[in-house]
Formats: structure tokens, C-alpha cells, sequence
């Protein structure tokens, strides 16, 4: 359980670098743009493991 407690920050603290690193880059010019939305896909991506993550673990804690 405390692994998959770590493998849940890891990836929290991924999606947050991420989005972070998506916002500070100015739009212009269109090379940004397009880093932007990879960055954030990268984001949703690391987001959506977490997520998962901590439904697995909800779910050891409940048996």
C-alpha cells in the first residue's frame, strides 16, 4: 500500500510539473502553442493515473 501511495504522489507531482511548464510558456510563437497542448496531454495523461491510482487504493482500504 505505501507503494502505490508513492506511485500516486509521483504522478500528482508529474501532471502538476506539467501544467505548470504548459503556463508558462507564452503563446506565441506557434512551436509554443503546439509544446503547449503536448505538455497538457502529458498533464491530463499523468492525471488520469493518479486518478486510477487512487481508486485502487480506496479499494484496498475498503477489503
Amino acid at each position: 500500500m505505501d507503494e502505490l501511495k508513492a506511485k500516486i504522489k509521483d504522478y500528482g507531482r508529474i501532471a502538476a510539473s506539467l501544467s505548470r511548464q504548459a503556463r508558462a510558456l507564452p503563446l506565441q510563437p506557434k512551436e509554443n502553442r503546439k509544446r503547449k497542448l503536448d505538455l497538457m496531454r502529458q498533464a491530463t495523461e499523468a492525471s488520469k493515473q493518479c486518478q486510477a491510482l487512487i481508486q485502487e487504493l480506496k479499494r484496498q482500504q475498503a477489503a
